[in-house]
């Protein structure tokens, strides 16, 4: 669920605020040494990334952070809560998490693909936005790409998946994500191949403990890799156009009038492989409005691993599709550091970066899963050069595997429920992983638990108690937030509820962001609530605080 204005107009909800006040006040720390004389002296102006200068005193870099803002992407990307993560591919049919990428494109055989009924599957679980896997590491690729003969081109039907896909994602008024992996088992050198399962073997013959990797590499044996070995072959950088023109390519025409675009870029043989591979999905498929870049390579510890120039992928990906956020990208979102679905209590979209955040994939300075990303001590960490808003992302699937396996079952609709709490209700995205059945469809066990926990997100969230009628209200839950468009600058808050004629405090936080939603111990009854912010970068701007209730509420 994006805004609640999406359930509850904005004049239903100025209506229930006038029922009963929910008041915020600030208390704001002493005014910190202004910054020293100098290039560091002029006003800090809102931005999405903004660079920390040498002459920066502590006070700026505050002030700077404090006025980092979502670009217009990142915004509309926060709005939509709940993404559905669509994990379809060449493991739904062998049965595996990682595949090796010398499968056989023949066993990529659905009967059927009713991507119509997985879009209803997940709106009813309240997906605003759908993410499809369209290459996994195993290299296997959902459409027919011209680049490589190691996708659905030779499976039975041809069936394009992402065509499919898009079509019904835009048909049910879903907004799209599309993951490409970096990392490609179909591309690994075939010599290194052929050796590294020799080394395999022996290691299985001393007894020693295989990875996963090395064991699904065993269990096909020889088969070489499906691709063209571009994966991490030393091969040298050069100037190519993006796109590489294929002989007999449809597009030529289109390219030479202008009006396809193309790309001069310096590339070795991967990076060439991948750029062309974005350009087909962003120009056959987009705009899209995400695009994820897995940090997952399964063969690092093997020794073969590939440099990425990722720095033009994000140009190329910018020019073709400018609101497109990228997952580890620069102004895009950041992983939240597990795969609970899960975020911390005090969550920051606004992190401090050592590296130009265009230069690499993810770039923050302390690991993703540390407890503490943005707090003042990271911003002023001596090896900070640059704040950019990155907000988390809540990875989780609804089996415990990603792809669909059989004797596996989803999760109920309270434990969805709960991840919803922990993750929007913690200033994050939950990215929720339904993955369809061999037969091209979600299975009924799956779409019970997300058609009844999305029936209970409308039920608790998708109103305000206040709506009832006169108070006092009984409630819950208290769902506060801030209006990012002005950033992120609450750093602990409380709320306070009139029970009785008397002010008590029932909850207390940190950070707000997007959305902090506080379960009470118990329920509440008050004829009014305020939440009073005690420590703030800078004057807070707070969004629409909302009251609800996850029973049914008591007879008077």
């Amino acid at each position: 669920m994006a805004r609640r204005t999406r359930v509850l107009s904005a004049l239903a909800l100025a209506a229930a605020a006038a029922l009963i006040p929910v008041t915020a006040t600030a208390q704001q720390p002493a005014p910190a040494p202004s910054a020293p004389a100098g290039t560091c002296r002029g006003p800090v102006k809102p931005a999405s990334q903004m660079t920390v200068e040498a002459c920066d005193s502590p006070a700026r870099i505050i002030e700077k952070a404090a006025n980092i803002v979502p670009t217009t992407g990142q915004l509309a990307w926060q709005q939509r809560e709940i993404t559905a993560f669509t994990h379809f591919g060449m493991n739904t049919f062998t049965g595996r998490e990682w595949g090796s990428g010398t499968e056989d494109e023949k066993l990529f055989a659905p009967g059927s693909i009713d991507a119509d009924q997985w879009m209803r599957a997940y709106k009813a679980a309240g997906a605003e936005q759908v993410m499809l896997t369209v290459k996994h590491h195993d290299g296997f690729v959902l459409y027919p790409s011209r680049y490589t003969d190691h996708s659905v081109a030779l499976s039975p039907g041809s069936p394009d998946v992402v065509a499919a896909y898009v079509k019904a994602a835009r048909k049910a008024g879903l907004k799209v994500g599309l993951y490409l992996s970096p990392s490609d088992g179909a591309e690994l050198p075939h010599a290194w191949h052929a050796d590294w399962v020799e080394q395999i073997r022996a290691k299985q013959a001393e007894g020693k403990t295989l990875s996963l990797p090395e064991r699904m590499a065993l269990e096909d044996g020889d088969r070489a890799p499906a691709g063209q070995g571009r994966f991490g072959n030393g091969s040298a950088v050069t100037e190519r156009t993006i796109p590489t023109l294929v002989p007999g390519d449809d597009r030529a025409a289109r390219v030479k009038s202008g009006k396809l675009p193309s790309f001069t870029v310096r590339a070795d043989d991967y990076d060439a492989y991948y750029l062309n591979q974005l350009y087909e999905i962003f120009t056959q498929y987009g705009p899209v409005e995400e695009l994820w870049l897995d940090g997952a390579n399964p063969w690092s510890d093997s020794g073969i691993t590939q440099n990425y120039d990722v720095e033009q992928w994000f140009d190329m990906v910018a020019a073709l599709s400018p609101n497109t956020v990228v997952f580890q990208g620069p102004q895009g979102v950041r992983w939240v550091g597990n795969e609970n679905g899960t975020a911390r209590e005090t969550e920051w979209s606004v992190t401090p970066h050592t590296t130009d955040p265009w230069t690499g994939l993810g770039s923050l300075p302390n690991d993703s899963t540390d407890t503490d990303i943005g707090s003042r001590a990271r911003l002023l960490g001596p090896d900070v050069n640059y704040l950019q808003w990155y907000p988390a992302e809540a990875d989780v699937s609804n089996r415990p595997g990603w792809f669909y396996h059989e004797d596996e079952q989803p999760k109920t609709a309270a434990q969805l429920m709960d991840l919803y709490e922990k993750s929007v209700g913690r200033n994050a995205s939950l990215l929720l992983n339904v993955p369809p059945a061999p037969d091209g469809r979600i299975a009924d066990a799956d779409l019970a638990s997300l058609t009844a926990f999305g029936a209970g997100l409308r039920r608790i969230y998708g109103t305000d108690v206040r709506e009832q009628g006169p108070g006092p209200y009984t409630f819950d839950r208290v769902a506060v937030r801030e209006d990012i468009r002005h950033g992120q600058r609450v750093e602990r808050f409380a709320v306070e509820a009139e029970v009785d004629g008397v002010w008590q405090r029932i909850a207390e936080g940190t950070t707000i962001g997007h959305e902090r939603i506080l379960p009470l111990p118990e329920a509440v009854t008050a004829s009014a609530v305020r939440v009073k912010v005690l420590e703030s970068r800078a004057k807070p701007h707070l969004g629409t605080t909302t009251l609800h209730l996850t029973g049914t509420p008591a007879k008077s």
